[in-house]
């Protein structure tokens, strides 16, 4: 199914003001909204003996279906299709409109709010007339079931569950849809911060093959501004001066949209705001003061009602989707109590009032969307550096072992373990169904299940072997939250000579299912790039094993510290999933890639909480020559230095004028709460805080005026044959850190003698400890100054040596435990300076290896060789 040009859309439609907001975005997308579809609570009907009532069954509604509705078109046993011209009454109750209404002593039989997680309920007589006040066919079918999966990320049920979850009610409503409409082949709903709603969307529009579409996803964190592919100058808006929940209403507002309040469910809210226009300034001036009363003001969406504090009803909008009003007269809106300080209406009657010619005329010409700019603040900053300011030349180092603390540690055991495993010969598809039949033997033998898997990095040989390799590769993960993936191809580099595919996985072998999120985010929006496969975003596990956390524990309101995984990164356009376009000017592209790939790194990082990355590589395919290889590196260093120093100043900034109210209040600069609505700091990335001896007063009192420089995340730049989607970059964090305490992180240098042909191999050591006496240790060794070939598992000898000695001047008393170690390598770059042993198990003890045509560090002087180690100590008292 062709999905890179305009889409035919389905759009979910409960009533309320998110999903019609997300249409006019895939109307302004370019898109054509085919039909609606909506799922409504399931009539209710009295029993035979008493008062009360109950819901129908399954067989029941089908057979009440069956029955007919009017003028109504049955596609289904159990969905209706309500044409625009279909004379319907919104008095008449659920899908079913010729069933007429039960009374319950004087009570409506609807006047029950479901209070689904899922679907809003609210409202829902209305929905009938959006197919004549649209001009769009609207599907209706009732909700059958309740939330069995009751998980923030949703798996497919695959008749797991004797019952069936409220989710999979779309599936039948969505097929008729396809029926009636083939043409249709992308879904769309109005999910703003809710996970839960977001996942399951997404699983049942990709089991239909639809393109899911979530326009609003994330939207109060984007930014106001439109972007340029070359700004003439920086941005200058600070750090958070975009971020506010209520623009999303004013945008609304702005657009035409008009939805009324129809249910309050937040002690700070009372039914003196039902029927009120919510976008409207004086409605949201009065949500913010009746939440703050209530300390509901800073929480993540309070002002949207994304924590359910309220529910909207559309009865307007532009001409270009509404042709015509709904119309709800004071008398036929009931007010209704629950428990707890809930209250909605009941809505009795409505009617759609068809616009005139002149109304429409006297609206604007053309929608009134505004799309969030490309690019937030520090990234256009990013961005104007890279065209605008020379690259700086120089780097600060951190400091040197000699002046580090000597820590009194001991070797520790890990959960986290590195497999391995390449194609032998054959075809790629032979080759990957034998590597993924290893895997899977390998997570059998070891008692694991697919999801103690975190990370993985694909190499193939041909990219165009990737739909292959995808489809056999994406067969091990059924559960939710697939590991994050990082793919690249190494062309005829790739060893052993006769594999094309070599396939690296990090493994947590204790990894317990709570213990383990995920950010698997499959629909298109305007935040980062659907990840449609399997592959996630991101993915956070504990840093350190269960056991020793645990065993250190000193209070349950202690947080372990995270490893979070992180795909790769290629700078698509995340509303399109398509790279930029090329200048109208002929001129170079890779400024605009390298800084949107690297948004989307931070993006995902922030959505995880990352405070800071331990690494990271910049991927860039074949060059012509040399002389661009190196212009690319410069480019790529340049980028992560800007994005640092951008974020620091900010950092001094805010630490110098943020007043406490605003720490502990303020929405722009506090994270949002969790289930219990506790609002926490929201920590920045990078978290300057968490590095040892961090002083922000110092570094604004630097010499002549200006910020103090300081040492950065490791970062290279690797030069392969060919990158996923013919991308210009992809950067790739080899780890980020998060629920680190301030001063947790030290980052140390040195430089060892190699030996042999090389000048010398310098290391560069990233500590984390934890509260609880652990201490994680990442070690990068850089080894360059070969001076004719030399043999590459020499090399690696020398490396792992270096790496021994420089470990066992950080361990007090512990240097001969260091060396009779087994340190290996986590992951190899490698270039053709060296010679490759043609025994292949002597090659594979050496670990994953990537051969590169060129590797260049931030300075762009080029490398023979980068090597990740990772090591796990414990304090000894």
């Amino acid at each position: 199914m062709a999905t890179d040009g305009p889409l035919d859309v389905v759009a979910l439609v409960s009533g309320g003001k998110d999903s019609f907001y997300s249409i006019l975005h895939c109307l302004a997308n370019g898109h054509r909204v085919v039909a609606l579809a909506n799922l409504h609570p399931p009539s209710r009907v009295a029993t035979a003996n008493t008062d009360t009532t109950t819901p129908t069954s399954r067989a029941e509604v089908k057979d009440r279906l069956r029955a007919g509705a009017g003028n109504v078109t049955n596609t289904t046993s159990t969905t209706i299709r309500i044409s625009p011209g279909d004379d319907v009454f919104s008095h008449q109750q659920h899908g079913s409109l010729s069933v007429p209404r039960v009374d319950n002593n004087g009570d409506e039989e609807d006047e029950v709010d479901l209070n689904s997680f899922m679907y809003q309920t609210v409202g829902h007589q209305v929905i009938p007339l959006y197919a004549k006040a649209t001009g769009l066919p609207l599907f209706r079918q009732p909700i059958l079931g309740t939330a069995i999966d009751s998980g923030i990320s949703y798996r497919d049920p695959d008749g797991q569950h004797p019952e069936e979850d409220e989710t999979e009610s779309l599936i039948p409503l969505l097929r008729a849809v396809l029926k009636a409409h083939p043409e249709i082949n992308a879904l769309c709903t109005g999910a703003i911060l809710s996970t839960y709603q977001r996942t399951r969307i997404e699983s049942v529009a990709l089991r239909l093959g639809l393109v899911p579409l979530a326009y609003l996803w994330q939207y109060p964190e984007l930014p106001l501004s439109s972007s340029s592919t070359n700004p003439s100058s920086p941005p200058t808006k600070p750090v958070g001066a975009d971020k506010d929940d209520g623009q999303l209403l004013r945008d609304m507002a702005t657009a035409g949209l008009e939805a009324r309040i129809v249910k309050v469910a937040s002690a700070g809210l009372d039914e003196g705001f039902l029927w009120e226009n919510v976008a409207s300034e004086t409605t949201v001036s009065r949500i913010r003061q009746a939440l703050r009363r209530f300390g509901s003001a800073g929480s993540r969406g309070a002002v949207l009602g994304e924590g359910g504090e309220f529910e909207t009803l559309v009865i307007d909008g532009p001409s270009e989707l509404f042709k015509g009003r709904i119309i709800v007269r004071d008398e036929d809106r009931r007010i209704v109590h629950e428990g707890g300080g809930s209250a909605w209406l009941n809505i009795r009657q409505a009617k759609v009032e068809t616009k005139t010619d002149r109304e429409i005329a006297r609206q604007a010409p053309d929608l009134n969307i505004r799309i969030p700019g490309l690019f937030d603040p520090v990234f256009g900053s990013v961005l104007y550096s890279l065209l605008n300011e020379k690259p700086r030349d120089d780097v600060v180092l951190p400091q040197s072992l000699s002046s580090l603390l000597r820590l009194e540690l001991a070797p520790s055991s890990s959960n986290s373990q590195d497999w391995y495993f390449v194609g032998n010969p054959g075809g790629v598809e032979n080759q990957t169904a034998q590597v993924v039949d290893g895997i899977r033997q390998r997570l059998h033998q070891d008692s694991l299940p697919a999801t103690a898997i975190t990370s993985s990095v694909i190499v193939l040989r041909q990219m165009a072997d990737f739909p292959t390799v995808n489809r056999l590769y994406g067969a091990l993960f059924q559960e939710p939250n697939p590991p994050a993936r990082v793919t690249i191809s190494c062309g005829d580099l790739l060893l052993p000579p006769e594999a094309n595919i070599g396939v690296l996985l990090t493994v947590q072998s204790h990894l317990k299912k709570e213990d383990r999120r995920g950010l698997h985010v499959q629909s298109r929006s305007y935040w980062a790039p659907a990840n449609i496969g399997p592959y996630s975003q991101a993915g956070a596990y504990p840093l350190f094993a269960s056991d020793e956390s645990r065993s250190h524990h000193d209070g349950a309101d202690s947080a372990s510290p995270l490893a979070v995984s992180v795909a790769g990164q290629i700078p698509l356009v995340p509303a399109s999933m398509s790279l930029p376009p090329v200048q109208p000017d002929g001129g170079s592209i890779l400024p605009f890639q390298v800084t949107l790939a690297l948004q989307h790194l931070w993006r995902v990082g922030t959505e995880m909480q990352v405070q800071w990355w331990s690494s990271a590589v910049a991927y860039f395919p074949h060059s012509p020559s040399l002389a661009d290889a190196k212009s690319n590196a410069l480019l790529a260093s340049s980028a992560w230095n800007a994005v640092h120093d951008y974020s620091f100043s900010s950092t001094i900034d805010t630490a110098k004028d943020l007043d406490p109210w605003d720490r502990k209040y303020n929405p722009t600069y506090m994270t949002y709460g969790d289930a219990s609505d506790d609002i926490t700091s929201r920590p920045a990335l990078p978290d300057w805080e968490v590095l040892k001896d961090f002083d922000p007063d110092a570094d604004a009192d630097a010499e002549g005026g200006g910020v103090m420089q300081r040492p950065l995340p490791f970062v290279f730049s690797a030069e392969v044959e060919e990158l996923p989607r013919s991308a210009g970059v992809e950067w790739h964090a080899h780890l980020g850190f998060a629920n680190m305490g301030s001063g947790s992180i030290r980052l140390c240098f040195e430089v060892s003698g190699g030996g042999g042909s090389s000048d010398h191999i310098s290391l560069h050591h990233v500590v984390a400890e934890s509260s609880f006496g652990t201490v994680f240790v990442q070690t990068i060794a850089v080894y360059k100054g070969t001076k004719a070939p030399f043999s590459f598992v020499d090399a690696m000898d020398c490396t792992i040596l270096a790496v021994k000695r420089s470990l066992g001047k950080m361990v007090s008393g512990q240097d001969d435990l260091v060396i009779s170690a087994t340190i290996k390598a986590k992951l190899t770059y490698v270039t053709e300076v060296f010679v490759f042993p043609e025994d292949i198990s002597s090659l594979l003890e050496k670990g994953a290896i990537i051969p590169c045509r060129s590797l260049w560090d931030s300075l762009g002087n080029s490398l023979d060789m980068v090597s990740i180690f990772e090591t796990r100590w414990v304090k000894v008292n």
